[in-house]
């Protein structure tokens, strides 16, 4: 059994898809599932890269609030 393929295109017409350079062998059976790509930001991660600096990243956070500490 061949391990699937995976392809990222880009349409060049709506509707159509082509695509070429398959691993697969001419009457071979494939089954085509198409997904639009979701930027990686908004697959999961929405704050991932949107950190520009720490300030003291050691010291504890809001430390006066914890009411076990008190």
């Amino acid at each position: 059994m061949t391990p699937a393929h995976r392809v990222e295109v880009v349409l060049s017409e709506d509707g159509k898809l082509l695509l070429d350079h398959l691993p697969f062998r001419a009457g071979q059976a494939v089954e085509v599932i198409v997904l639009p790509v979701v930027p990686s930001t908004a697959a999961g991660q929405p704050l991932r890269g949107s950190v520009l600096r720490y300030d003291r990243p050691t010291e504890p956070i809001a430390e006066a609030d914890w009411d076990a500490l008190r």
